[in-house]
């Protein structure tokens, strides 16, 4: 019952969040105007037509939502492959109701099948709604994500059908009553009984619209531009120890990594944790032959280290070296080195920034995207970086979190190695200094996006554009901002003009993540001034190095243009 109001009040607030507006344009004309009746006079389309748009949407929806990405992986195309048809069948439907001629030749393969009326767009439209539920799945809240996850990793029982059922319920609901008004909107007006052909040249126009702006990203962009409304009801909807336990958000259990709870993380000598889980959801490989792909269980009488990673995160900087040069070191005495690539940020998930920053960082040992990050929720991770220790026969005997503990870890992948094959010669254990900053001498990484914001020095801060005053006391390991800004889930960006971030840390080093172009201006500690120019993808970018660790103040001019995602600390 839990799970069943969860999902019905998830997909009611995404039936009325940001994301829905592209499409409402589309249902309210092709749902609702079309089935509307005047004076009696037969409707151009049967009444019960909005029902089914929204049936079709729901049908699409439900399906590509639970098992879409199983399915196109099974028959090895792209993963969006689905959203491409539906832009494409919303081009060609868009096209019919502009031009006859192309309606009737859309229909044509049909005749046979079904009478004219049931297949025409001017029919019950359940065609329409499959098309619009394709390019409709990206929208997603916290309970779409636990589906999504759900689907990626296999794990499709009742409850996961229970809860996508409910929650395409609970998204249908908005979008009927939307596609009903319309249609009585469309009846009291006047204007709207002597333009019929009007509205289905309008209608076509707005479902061709809604196809180039979905090819172009469009609606990601609009969306940037509109406060997200209803993001706290979401975060306040999944923000109790029993939403999450019914939605598993805190780590989708399985029957593959079920044995990970047997594992101390962090230990200091081997465990043994049942059969390494496998690396699902991959969408490209880098650093393999043909970009071929690695299956763990060919890899069976090798030691295997999976190491989760992303590229822009500074704690995986520090640790990389020391895994290359274990790779180095081992790779021929029976290692096999994985880095499985889960993204933080959006930008992340571009295979040619993965592969730049894998070259700066000197990995040449196999990496696997996982762009979804149904790796990382097949092995219940929660951290950057992490280490999964695999011993030749497949069982994880070890799990690493977080930075340090290098010398321990290097000496469990040698016991390992020898374990496989006794008589193996090992070198020395490899010498690589330990850069993790001491425990507690630093500030922890400050996201600025809404969806992971910890230290902010204000009482609220909410997502879309504010204005911001810096405090005139500001607690230490905190940052603030001001100006006018537009805080995002991942970033935050000044609104226009110049806008202000202040931050006091204790660390050696500081580093942001920017993106966009222009030229950040930072005041340090002893009131001298440096610029950092920013342009490209976004990255990390130094901006103190050399300070002693003790508190200090930064603060930083940042132009409209730029985007602000993390400070980083060593």
């Amino acid at each position: 019952m839990e799970l069943i109001v969860i999902g019905l009040l998830g997909g009611v607030i995404t039936g009325i969040s940001p994301c829905i507006l592209p499409v409402l344009p589309v249902i309210f004309l092709t749902g609702g105007a079309q089935s509307a009746r005047f004076d009696g006079a037969p409707t151009p389309a049967p009444r019960s037509r909005p029902y089914f748009v929204i049936l079709g949407l729901v049908t699409s929806f439900t399906l590509l939502t639970l098992a879409g990405s199983l399915a196109l992986g099974a028959l090895h195309l792209p993963q969006d492959v689905i959203r491409w048809v539906g832009i494409a069948v919303l081009v060609l439907i868009g096209a019919g109701l502009i031009v006859p001629p192309v309606e009737q030749l859309l229909e044509r393969p049909f005749q046979r099948l079904a009478r004219r009326t049931d297949v025409a767009n001017t029919g019950r439209g359940y065609g329409v709604g499959l098309a619009l539920g394709a390019v409709f799945v990206p929208c997603a809240g916290p309970v779409l994500a636990a589906i999504i996850v759900a689907g990626s990793t296999g794990r499709i029982g009742w409850d996961t059908v229970l809860l996508t059922a409910s929650f395409a319920v609970g998204v249908s609901v908005p979008l009927l009553v939307f596609a009903l008004a319309g249609r009585g909107l469309v009846e009291r007006i006047r204007a709207f009984r002597a333009h019929e052909r009007g509205l289905r040249i309008t209608a076509g126009v707005a479902m061709i619209a809604l196809a180039v702006g979905l090819a172009f990203n469009v609606p990601q962009t609009l969306q940037r531009l509109v406060p997200d409304y209803t993001a706290q009801l979401q975060r306040s909807l999944t923000d109790n120890p029993d939403a999450q336990k019914a939605l598993q958000l805190g780590g989708l259990v399985n029957d593959e990594n079920k044995d990970l709870s047997k594992c101390t993380a962090n230990a200091d000598r081997l465990q043994s944790c049942g059969t390494a889980p496998h690396l699902k959801g991959i969408t490209a490989w880098l650093n393999t032959p043909g970009g071929s792909a690695i299956d763990l269980a060919a890899e069976h009488g090798k030691v295997v280290l999976v190491d989760f990673w992303a590229y822009s995160c500074i704690n995986c900087q520090r640790s990389i070296p020391h895994v290359v040069a274990w790779n180095k070191a081992y790779r021929d005495l029976g290692l096999e080195v994985i880095g499985v690539h889960s993204p933080e940020y959006a930008f992340e998930k571009d295979a040619g920034n993965v592969a730049a920053g894998a070259r700066s960082l000197g990995i040449t040992y196999p990496i696997a995207l996982d762009d979804s990050l149904a790796t990382w929720t097949n092995y219940r991770n929660r951290y950057w970086p992490a280490d999964y220790l695999i011993d030749a026969t497949g069982t994880v005997r070890h799990i690493g979190f977080g930075e340090g503990d290098y010398a321990q870890t290097e000496h469990m992948i040698r016991q390992l190695l020898t374990a496989a094959n006794p008589g193996v010669a090992l070198p020395p254990p490899t010498e690589v200094p330990d850069l993790t900053p001491a425990t507690g001498s630093t500030t922890p990484e400050t996201f600025l996006g809404f969806s992971k914001q910890r230290n902010f020095a204000g009482s609220t801060y909410p997502d879309g554009p504010s204005v911001f005053t810096l405090p005139q006391d500001q607690p230490a390991d905190t940052f603030a901002l001001g100006g006018g800004w537009t805080i995002g889930s991942q970033s935050a960006a000044p609104t226009a003009g110049t806008a202000q971030v202040r931050l006091r840390f204790h660390a050696s080093t500081v580093r942001m993540v920017l993106g966009g172009s222009g030229t950040v201006q930072v005041r340090h500690n002893d009131g001298s001034w440096t610029d950092v120019v920013v342009s490209g993808v976004p990255r990390s970018y130094a901006v103190v190095t050399g300070s002693n660790g003790s508190e200090a103040v930064l603060d930083v001019r940042v132009p409209a243009g730029v985007d602000v995602y993390s400070f980083t600390f060593g």
